[in-house]
């Protein structure tokens, strides 16, 4: 017996089906791309523990092209470090189309890395000794991203190259102003590599998935370090759409980034990652059905990051139980979710009470709120109390707050954990 379908697939299916007459052009100026179906259209989405659903022409591949871009950015980060990327490029945004031929006038920089000049010298910045080198490491980050291996387009390839004269012209243009190391051909050339990887609908939502879990894949993979993970989806969110972007993070307000084959990328922190391919292109070199579906999405689904999520009355609660008082700590917790742990714990009066602390019906911490509750837990047992921790999920960990590294159970450079109990009723024993 077939069991039930989930009703996200029919709303993806209907989502194309609505969508509506296409407009715009195919990008003409590279051959191959001119050549494409323009009548293409398909969609994925893809969740944080690895489900995609897809819809329409899923299995066609493409070239990422610009979407390419965060990505590589990303990797020069981790190559280089956020400093030393910074020297090279800024994180403003631009205002200019994708291909302006522009520097800061001050700082002689590209705005920054989502346009092409921010690009080549993004590209540069990956370790290798050659183009080849360079995008051999690019293609393993990228299908580790997809989780499959990806390949190159060699006739898309070979069709760009022999277009790359503005590429061509950023790349002198930025070696004359100190910002690329390296020979512009050989950047170029590799650039030019990194954007005809061939992809799918469904590629590219696993790769935004990827980003929107922190850099960390389903099977737990932690691709892209977390801090280098923000950079990317900040510079996304600003610069990601081009001289649109402005019109983008208010209409649909999550961070995106678009190819001029046709695919466009969205990345919702936290929750999904998104992709869409329709080839004809709107004026600002964006798929012209893609964005008309990312604006459908966010009025059905409340994709926007600026709409203010609905935060729990009811964190965390307090029973007498058995001559102890009980502390039921509940849902996800982040900064506002552990300022009210504090605040109830704040309320319970000094003396030697035995406290539980039940974190059962928790899963996820981030480290602001484990911090904030350890504090919480060792103020606690300064006030007299015979503190007892209920963490089955091991969502405390072992952190520092603030008075030395915390070993549970032990008394350790001054600071204190409890010991750890499977269930309130051992708790309660003690």
């Amino acid at each position: 017996m077939i069991g039930m379908q989930t009703p996200i697939i029919d709303y993806i299916n209907l989502l194309l089906e609505t969508v509506g007459e296409d407009s715009g052009e195919v990008a003409s100026y590279i051959p191959e791309l001119a050549r494409a179906d323009p009548d293409r259209l398909a969609i994925a989405m893809a969740t944080l523990d690895g489900e995609v659903y897809v819809a329409g022409d899923c299995d066609v591949e493409f070239t990422i092209q610009s979407i390419s871009k965060p990505f590589t950015y990303a990797l020069a980060i981790a190559d280089q470090g956020l400093d030393v990327v910074l020297k090279h490029i800024d994180v403003e945004p631009s205002g200019d189309a994708f291909n302006e031929i522009s520097l800061d006038p001050v700082t002689g920089k590209p705005r920054n890395p989502m346009i092409n000049a921010g690009a080549i010298a993004s590209h540069a910045l990956v370790r290798g000794d050659d183009a080849e080198a360079r995008v051999e490491r690019i293609l393993e980050l990228y299908g580790r991203l997809a989780g499959r291996p990806l390949t190159i387009a060699e006739d898309v390839f070979e069709s760009e190259l022999s277009e790359a004269d503005r590429n061509m012209a950023l790349a002198y243009m930025l070696r004359t102003a100190g910002t690329l190391d390296g020979d512009p051909t050989d950047v170029v050339r590799g650039y030019t590599r990194q954007c005809s990887v061939s992809v799918t609908v469904r590629d590219l939502a696993r790769m935004a998935s990827v980003l929107a879990a922190g850099g960390r894949t389903p099977n737990g993979d932690q691709v892209i370090d977390s801090d280098v993970n923000r950079q990317v989806l900040s510079v996304m969110a600003t610069c990601g759409m081009y001289d649109s972007a402005g019109d983008w993070l208010t209409s649909v307000g999550i961070p995106a980034k678009s190819g001029v084959a046709g695919g466009l990328m969205g990345v919702l922190p936290g929750q999904v990652g998104i992709a869409v391919f329709s080839p004809r292109l709107d004026a600002h070199g964006n798929s012209s059905r893609g964005v008309r579906l990312f604006e459908r999405m966010n009025r059905d689904l409340g994709l926007h990051l600026m709409a203010g999520p609905e935060t729990s009355s009811s964190v965390s609660r307090r029973i007498e139980r058995d001559g102890a008082t009980v502390h039921e700590i509940m849902g996800d917790l982040h900064f506002s979710e552990g300022e009210q742990v504090l605040r109830v714990f704040a309320k319970e009066p000094p003396g030697d009470t035995p406290v539980i602390v039940d974190l059962d019906r928790v899963h996820r911490a981030n480290d602001i709120a484990r911090r904030s509750v350890l504090e919480g837990i060792r103020r606690l047992n300064l006030d007299g109390h015979d503190v007892r921790i209920v963490d089955p999920w091991g969502v405390l960990g072992t952190a520092e707050t603030g008075t030395g590294e915390l070993v549970r159970g032990e008394q350790a450079r001054g600071g204190y954990v409890p010991a750890s109990y499977p269930d309130v009723e051992s708790a309660l024993r003690g």
